[in-house]
This record gives C-alpha cells, sequence and structure tokens, in this order.
C-alpha cells in the first residue's frame, strides 16, 4: 500500500496566499532602495547661500549701503525695524519627487546695525541654534476649526444647510 499525498482545494488556496504575500512584500522591501539605485534621491537649495570671500567684504564697521553692495537684498529684515538683516538659506531633500522635501541643513546669516547705521555685530546661526521655519509660507493661520467640503456639508452648518434644503425642498 502507497501512500500519496493528495492536495486539495484549500491546501493550493493557501499556497497561492503565501506565494502572492512572499511576492508583495519583496516588492515592496525592494522599493525601499530604489532612491539609491535609480538615483531619485533631489537636494533644494533655496535662499542665500554667504561665501567668505564676500562675507568679507562687509566687516563689522563697514555701512548699511557697503553690506547691501556686497551681500544683496537681504531675504528678511527685523519685524519692527530695520537694525537687523537676514540672509536665510536651507537645504532640503527628498527621496522622490512627490514626497515632501525635509530640511537637512538650515543657515541665516544675521548682520545687527547700530543706531548710525554700522555693522555692529556679525552672527551665523544654523539648523542646531533654532527652531525651523518656513520662509516662504503663503498662509495666513487663522483660529477656529479647518472644515473640508465634505465636512462642511455633513456638519448641517452654512453651505451644506443651505444646498440640503435646495436639493431636498426643505423649509
Amino acid at each position: 500500500m502507497s501512500l500519496t499525498k493528495r492536495y486539495f482545494k484549500s491546501d493550493m488556496k493557501f499556497l497561492s496566499n503565501v506565494v502572492f504575500t512572499l511576492a508583495i512584500c519583496a516588492t515592496t522591501l525592494s522599493a525601499c532602495k530604489t532612491s539609491d539605485v535609480l538615483n531619485t534621491r533631489e537636494t533644494i537649495n533655496q535662499g542665500y547661500v554667504v561665501d567668505q570671500e564676500t562675507l568679507a567684504l562687509a566687516p563689522v564697521g563697514s555701512s548699511r549701503e557697503q553690506v547691501l553692495l556686497s551681500l544683496g537684498t537681504p531675504s528678511t529684515t527685523a519685524t519692527f525695524d530695520n537694525e537687523v538683516f537676514y540672509y536665510i538659506s536651507q537645504k532640503r531633500t527628498r527621496p522622490v519627487a512627490f514626497m515632501k522635501p525635509k530640511i537637512v541643513d538650515q543657515s541665516v546669516l544675521a548682520v545687527y546695525f547700530d543706531k548710525d547705521g554700522v555693522v555692529s555685530q556679525l552672527a551665523h546661526y544654523t539648523l542646531q541654534d533654532g527652531k525651523v521655519f518656513d520662509m516662504i509660507s503663503r498662509t495666513t493661520p487663522t483660529g477656529g476649526k479647518e472644515m473640508t467640503f465634505l465636512g462642511q456639508l455633513l456638519s448641517g452648518n452654512g453651505v451644506g444647510k443651505s444646498m440640503a434644503k435646495s436639493l431636498f425642498g426643505g423649509n
């Protein structure tokens, strides 16, 4: 009497599920290194990159006009007075073009002026010195709750309520 293993439909279904799962896992894990293999990593440099030669043209004791001629227009100035010029640069990277860039390096050159418009101090700040800030934000933060269009429709307030009345003939 010979013993042979018989495969049933349930065994074949289980085997096909295992093979499918292994194929998905292998594909997913191989995609983790795709950016290194295909070199899809993108580096974005933004802002004013200060080099030492240009910085030497605006030493402590130089005038505001000399700073503007040698370093150019600042990225931003102090909020309440023009006693500080800020030259800001950031380096961001992202593994793939559709992903959000991550800040890798940030440099802020601060040129402080005294009341006569003469450079009193030069300071260089990096990412380790403070908080990361978005220098090109185009949105104004507002108070309250932010809702999507669908959320407004389902909330029953404002537009959603009047739209529901017009669609369903309510009072």
